[in-house]
């Protein structure tokens, strides 16, 4: 791979080590202010919204301008969201602030990677960019469970801060996590200067006019021709239920270990990293020995996925369930990472760069909103979490192996009747 195609990696892991860091400290911000846990996946909830109502827009948008650029602007957009949150602003609107520069800067750095990595080493680099952006939700989550410890909080320097934001800027609404929220901040500040050494790949299209009506319609004719392309509906419906299924994931695991476990956000926090863990070595594992060609023959990992779930939560000692979860990790890795190579080829032949990542974040988001919104009434209405998570791996097994069944009947040869 090239110096640019890492340089690339290093901006947006840094990016989304941001934002992983931000929900867990945002979480923490719900909690102190005493509000109910069905809240929390909605922070997410917020997050992904401009990912689905945005979609006509983005790809457009980002195969209208130099990707590094736009990669640049979204990251001080996010910004905004973090700054909105220490002006005591609504963290559900602050949250919907930074998944706006989340929902922008994705088509372009998506796009950015087909634009100067070709289809042979493609597995290879969506197995770099996916260990990436794993192990910055590993490390995001650890330093967020880091910044909300009580040893930050109770910090003289949180203190001092707090006390001085409340004389100088009393509508700044400054809590003992103002501290850790300035924290996250400067990392995004740190990505903005990676992004801007970011190169420009050269790759121009052609220019096309920013019409709400004729983006919607440009955009639903991409939806349909990706969904209806064999390779690429296959391997966009995988990818939509996998990354539903992970964001969902990542609150129910907080809540599974703070109900059975009885750990804290912060130890609940770092609990999460064993999922992490496992995404990395499978995802590296798939860039290595999974070419394109052989994509399709990684989707029994998506039952054994949806089957590793009900263990996990039957499970009565952390010596026991942090292993399933590494297990559950790796088996998720690498089934997305050959599957997600692939969707990318292919809406790349088809389509464009920035539009087919579009058309994938619409799909994938769309199943995060769904299942995120599903989980908080589960929660909201008090369902108990094993039984929950029981229920939320069968119907992931279930629904893979549906789209395995479906797969092998398109390649059963049709029978001729003889004379």
């Amino acid at each position: 791979m090239s110096p640019r195609f890492h340089l690339l990696i290093a901006a947006q892991a840094v990016s989304a080590l941001a934002d992983n860091a931000l929900l867990i400290v945002t979480i923490a911000l719900l909690e102190a202010r005493g509000l109910p846990g069905w809240w929390a996946p909605l922070l997410k909830f917020a997050f992904t919204l401009s990912y689905v109502f945005l979609a006509p827009l983005i790809g457009p948008l980002a195969d209208a301008m130099p990707k590094a650029r736009l990669m640049s602007l979204m990251n001080a957009v996010k910004m905004m969201g973090v700054l909105m949150l220490i002006a005591g602003l609504h963290p559900f609107a602050a949250f919907a602030m930074v998944g706006f520069g989340a929902a922008a800067y994705a088509p372009a750095k998506y796009g950015l990677v087909t634009e100067i990595v070709g289809p042979r080493q493609l597995v290879a680099a969506n197995g770099w960019i996916e260990v990436s952006v794993i192990c910055a939700a590993l490390l995001g989550t650890m330093f967020g469970g880091f910044l909300v410890a009580d040893m930050v909080r109770s910090s003289n320097a949180s203190l001092v801060l707090q006390a001085w934001l409340t004389a100088t800027l009393p509508a700044s609404a400054a809590t003992t996590l103002t501290l850790s929220i300035l924290g996250i901040l400067v990392v995004y500040v740190l990505s903005g200067l990676l992004n801007l050494g970011v190169p420009d790949s050269g790759a121009r299209y052609p220019a096309s006019r920013i019409h709400a009506v004729e983006l919607v319609r440009d955009f639903d004719r991409s939806n349909r021709m990706l969904w209806r392309d064999r390779d690429g509906g296959l391997s966009l419906a995988v990818t939509t239920i996998f990354w539903g299924a992970g964001a969902t994931l990542q609150f129910v695991v907080l809540r599974w270990a703070a109900d059975v476990m009885q750990l804290s956000l912060e130890y609940a926090a770092y609990l999460q990293a064993a999922v992490a863990i496992g995404v990395i070595a499978g995802a590296a594992v798939a860039g290595k020995y999974v070419s394109l060609d052989q994509a399709k023959r990684v989707l029994p990992a998506g039952v054994v996925l949806g089957l590793l779930m009900p263990a996990v939560a039957s499970a009565s000692s952390l010596a026991v369930a942090v292993p399933l979860l590494v297990l559950a990790g790796a088996v998720g890795g690498v089934l997305v990472v050959p599957l997600n190579a692939l969707l990318q080829h292919r809406g790349h032949v088809l389509l464009s760069a920035g539009r087919s990542i579009a058309v994938q974040g619409f799909n994938e988001n769309l199943s995060i909103l769904v299942m995120l919104a599903a989980y908080a009434a589960l929660i909201a209405v008090d369902v108990p979490i094993v039984p929950l998570m029981w229920s939320f791996g069968l119907m992931i097994a279930a629904a893979i192996a549906l789209l395995m069944r479906l797969e092998s009947t398109r390649r059963r040869p049709i029978a001729v009747p003889e004379g």
